[in-house]
């Protein structure tokens, strides 16, 4: 990785390289936990995954297997992965923001922010950072790629414990965490997906730095004036899988806001519990059937940290009394914005939909690819990104 741990010189603070190392007293837990951890019986639900109406969850077998293959996963593997890239820590007000990096020695190399959701992570990111490491040198990498854990995720501190924590000062964190590392006069671009889209979609409506946003999640309402029957035929068939997940399919959503402190404990007691909760997350909400290691990774990685009771206070807002959505005015981009289409998400909107929530001025539509983009089609989203910024950062952003 030489040369792409050189930190910008207008950088006005620089971050201490971190190294990803989890004690092993909590890798010797988490194996001997596993091993006493009990699955419950069979019932009609545990053995019928594919039933006559609706969806029940996991399969007892699957848990089962998953449970044989996690006793012998080596967590280490991910850890070389992840120091494969710089690693680093900054301070920023009361929050220790981890994130990966890989700074360009361009000087007109693009800031790009690469955002997570729930319940994903930075290891979201590290097929397309590998992409970028693959193609180029620290000397021609177009980009700047900023890549934090988002507090209360992996090895970001968590929200304050004395008071309510909010979006909204999480895109403020952001907003720092881009000025301090030296893009505050260039600016930078925001991507993201799920919690990450909101995170960008605020970056871009409430702060000046984020010049431009690019969007591949964008729950929005359908408006008014388009009708579903102005729809091409595939996204029709988008949106109304997309409306029935509402209706019945976010329960887990629902329980996270309005329970947070209960499914947090229950999650953070057993580690199979947890497996079961985010395995099947990764299991429905993808176009193909992610490998059986990479949803372990995701699952220690979260289990190693603390993150799930720590990470879901973005719910409490998303579906509380007065919740907003990607089509809220007050949230409208007048930015350039871009937007992926992956048929596959838990609810992917109409492009026209989208246009409606800011300056849409790019957009593509992809034929597979679900709700964890950048790690199901990193490639396309890396072909994306590029298109979308050579169209709007030297052109569109001077007017703005």
């Amino acid at each position: 990785m030489a040369g792409f741990d050189i930190i910008p010189k207008a950088a006005k603070t620089r971050p201490s390289p971190y190294k990803v190392s989890v004690p092993e007293e909590r890798v010797v837990e988490l194996k001997q936990l596993l091993k006493l951890s009990r699955i419950g019986p069979p019932t009609y639900e545990n053995l019928h995954a594919e039933p006559l109406h609706g969806k029940f969850g996991l399969t007892r077998e699957w848990l089962l297997n998953a449970k044989k293959e996690w006793e012998t996963f080596d967590w280490r593997l991910v850890e070389d992965e992840l120091n494969s890239f710089p690693n680093y820590m900054l301070k920023i007000g009361q929050t220790d923001l981890h994130f990966l990096a890989l700074f360009s020695e361009k000087p007109d190399a693009v800031p790009l922010l690469l955002l997570h959701g729930w319940p994903g992570s930075i290891l979201e990111f590290l097929p397309l950072l590998s992409l970028m490491k693959e193609q180029y040198s620290p000397k021609d990498l177009p980009f700047n790629l900023i890549v934090p854990s988002l507090p209360g995720y992996s090895f970001s501190s968590g929200p304050p414990l004395d008071r309510n924590f909010t979006m909204l000062e999480v895109a403020e964190l952001l907003n720092s965490l881009m000025v301090e590392l030296g893009f505050g006069e260039t600016g930078y671009v925001a991507q993201g997906g799920d919690i990450g889209s909101r995170l960008s979609r605020l970056l871009g409506a409430k702060h000046e730095g984020c010049k431009a946003v690019h969007l591949n999640f964008c729950i929005v309402p359908r408006p008014e004036n388009i009708s579903m029957e102005s729809l091409s035929d595939a996204e029709r068939a988008g949106a109304e899988r997309g409306m029935a997940f509402v209706v019945n399919e976010n329960a887990y959503a629902k329980e996270q806001a309005s329970r947070p402190a209960t499914i947090g404990l229950v999650l953070s007691t057993n580690p199979l519990a947890l497996l079961a909760w985010i395995g099947e997350k990764f299991l429905e909400w993808t176009d193909e059937t992610p490998p059986l290691s990479e949803i372990l990774a995701s699952v220690s990685l979260y289990w190693l940290t603390d993150t799930c009771p720590r990470a879901i206070y973005p719910y409490r807002e998303s579906y509380g009394p007065d919740p907003t959505h990607h089509g809220t005015p007050s949230l409208y981009i007048n930015k350039p914005l871009g937007y992926s289409y992956f048929p596959y998400d838990v609810y992917p909107v109409p492009v026209s939909w989208v246009a409606t929530t800011g300056k849409l001025c790019w957009s593509k539509i992809h034929t597979k690819g679900g709700h964890f983009a950048a790690l199901e089609q990193p490639k396309a989203i890396k072909e994306d990104l590029e298109s979308f910024i050579a169209q709007v950062w030297k052109r569109e952003l001077d007017s703005v």
